[in-house]
């Protein structure tokens, strides 16, 4: 079964959504988890049945993938690296960085982030995977002409290398991008912990460090710069406010589109993508795959919450086991332990 609606590439100015809530990592099913451990442990535990470990299904998943085609898709932030209060320090350890190249080298692979795109590339420093920036408004993917339902073709830059080309839905939002980034600046720098970064495609301000009597007043500063421009919005995630064009683009698209661009796209039941995340904005792309019917969208998360995706993990440490083991690390010990049976039989057989 392939996809369940027509890809088209050239995004619709949308209706600003309503922004979320704040704070969700301390509160499950409204009830404030601070201070109560126990109480999550007995309510993970419940969400665990509902979403299953990765880990523990994983004999299950394989066994399903015999015959098909595999694609990785995979976060940055919270599932590749630890989430951490200065975003520049949010490194993937060498480790991390050993198992993504192994899964890439053995299935088509890619990374979206609602980082820029270039910044991921540097912490990620493989040259072996697809990159996405912005929440997958600037895209590095194979060169292939796109064309939409009409059949007409969208306008592709060339990377330097002429091996990749970029895909930038967004790019005619920049300069009014960079004029909400230097207001945001000068307005937030009052306001202790305070970070504005620039991704490019979109902005994120950060207030993991921000104390608690100063969300509100950063919260009213953001959305009050943001409605004077009315092809943005603002949406939350962890501990930080995002400010995006009001297009019809998120992650779930950017997973059409490299399916897409790398061939898949009309491959139906042979293709079976995974995607791992952990944030509100991978919610699109574990949605696109539930539509599709067959594929493994997998939430990383420590805490219950309201997600689509089918599989969990516990956290960046989990995600580092789950991609050793479809890099197929366990297959090697497997074989040694098979070779050892045949010598154990042969050495029986000489007696």
């Amino acid at each position: 079964m392939g996809l369940q609606r027509s890809l088209s590439y050239k995004p619709n100015v949308q209706p600003k959504p309503i922004p979320e809530t704040k704070d969700e990592e301390n509160k499950v099913n409204g009830y404030s988890t601070t201070n109560e451990p126990m109480f999550l442990d007995s309510i993970y535990n419940s969400w665990v049945v509902e979403h299953p470990s990765a880990l523990c299904s994983f004999d299950r998943m394989m066994k399903a993938t015999k015959g098909k085609r595999i694609v990785v898709f995979l976060d940055y932030d919270g599932t590749l690296s630890p989430i951490v209060n200065d975003p520049d320090l949010a490194i993937m350890s060498e480790e991390m960085r050993t198992a993504v190249c192994k899964v890439a080298k053995k299935f088509p692979t890619a990374i979206i982030s609602g980082r820029c795109r270039d910044k991921v590339k540097e912490f990620v420093k493989l040259s072996n995977v697809y990159y996405a920036g912005s929440h997958g408004m600037d895209i590095m993917a194979p060169p292939r002409a796109v064309k939409s339902g009409d059949g007409k073709n969208h306008n592709i830059a060339p990377d330097k290398k002429a091996s990749e080309v970029l895909f930038q839905p967004a790019k005619k939002f920049m300069p009014a991008i960079q004029k909400i980034y230097r207001i945001l600046e000068e307005k937030t720098k009052t306001i202790q912990g305070a970070r504005v970064e620039d991704n490019r495609f979109c902005i994120s301000v950060h207030y993991r460090q921000v104390r608690e009597e100063d969300y509100g007043l950063l919260e009213e500063t953001v959305k009050s710069v943001v409605e004077t421009y009315q092809e943005f919005h603002v949406t939350e995630g962890k501990k930080v406010l995002e400010v995006r064009p009001s297009i019809e683009w998120n992650k779930g698209h950017a997973l059409e589109y490299l399916l897409d661009t790398l061939g898949f796209s009309n491959s139906g039941t042979d293709v079976l993508p995974f995607y791992i995340g952990d944030d509100r904005s991978d919610e699109d792309a574990f949605k696109v795959i539930r539509s599709r019917g067959h594929g493994y969208p997998i939430i990383v998360s420590s805490i219950p919450k309201d997600t689509g995706a089918l599989y969990s993990l516990c956290d960046p440490s989990e995600v580092l086991t789950f991609l050793e083991r479809l890099a197929g690390r366990r297959e090697k010990s497997s074989s040694y332990r098979t070779l050892a049976r045949f010598r154990v039989k042969a050495i029986e057989n000489l007696k």
